[in-house]
């Protein structure tokens, strides 16, 4: 497998359109990260679930998958599944992230997400970070939208278990949905695994990189 190195980084922002996509799409890899590098500063912006159980959960959650990290969460109130009608709102979020953070990678949605939400997000971080790498992370569902990634994180089987039994843990609101289990959550981050020559990982869409091959 052909690796490229993008250097230790100080700073990386995570964005979800719902509370558990961070975690879902990147769980694994904000564990590797904030795991090898103590004092990583991560700077979380969730669009909707503000002021209740969601919220909550959430926090708990990113607490748990960025151990050691300066972790700074914000979680926003837009309703879900209605992002279209918001962007003002979700537009003004997105930028207000922008404006505190200058990281060296960005996890966000893929921009070909089925789900409304999640590509709306997507297409406005490309809009607000426009010389970051970005990430796309994927989230499996109904919609079949899964496709062909380009970049991989490797996981090792201890963190790929770790990042299941968080994901069942601390989003118990989201156990009744009949996809959310440690089956999904594991066999997904083994597909990836497989293609990138190793147990597990996750997969990332990347949409425009810039390389340095010069040093």
């Amino acid at each position: 497998m052909i690796r490229l190195g993008a250097g230790r980084p100080d700073r990386i922002a995570a964005v979800g359109a719902h509370c558990d996509d961070i975690a879902i799409g990147a769980g694994g890899t904000l564990l590797t990260l904030c795991q090898a590098h103590p004092g990583i500063r991560v700077d979380a912006l969730v669009l909707s679930g503000a002021g209740g159980e969601r919220e909550q959960e959430e926090r708990a959650a990113l607490a748990a998958f960025c151990p050691g990290a300066d972790l700074r969460p914000a979680v926003r109130g837009l309703p879900d599944g209605r992002l279209p009608a918001h962007w003002a709102e979700a537009k003004a979020a997105v930028e207000e992230l922008r404006g505190r953070i200058e990281p060296e990678l960005v996890l966000a949605p893929r921009t070909d997400d089925a789900h409304q939400d999640h590509r709306g997000l997507a297409r406005l971080v490309t809009t607000a970070f426009r010389d970051h790498l970005v990430l796309g992370y994927e989230i499996a569902k109904w919609d079949g939208d899964l496709g062909r990634p380009v970049a991989y994180q490797p996981l090792s089987p201890e963190t790929a278990e770790r990042k299941a039994r968080l994901l069942e843990e601390h989003y118990p609101s989201q156990h009744h949905r009949p996809w959310y289990d440690r089956e999904a959550f594991l066999g997904l981050a083994r597909i990836r695994g497989i293609e990138c020559h190793e147990r597990y990982a996750e997969a990332f869409a990347v949409t425009k990189l810039t390389l340095n091959l010069g040093g």
